[in-house]
């Protein structure tokens, strides 16, 4: 897995929970964990389902995991 940033749409994420997954664009890749943690900006930090994203994908302890996240 590569730092670099990679495009990718929101396939759920749960705000009660703080966590959902990204499915990667234009590639058959697994889909990317994402915690709340990761998303840039202030205030309360959510995802929307079919929402477009910028992100840097690292390798966390269970598979693919967004870093940086930011709306594209």
């Amino acid at each position: 897995m590569s730092d670099q940033r990679v495009s990718g749409t929101v396939k759920w994420f749960n705000d009660s929970k703080g966590y959902g997954f990204i499915e990667r664009d234009g590639d058959n890749e697994p889909d990317v964990f994402v915690h709340h943690s990761s998303i840039q900006g202030d205030g309360f930090k959510s995802l929307q389902e079919g929402q477009k994203v910028t992100m840097a994908v690292t390798q966390g302890q269970k598979g693919p995991q967004a870093e940086d996240v930011t709306p594209a």
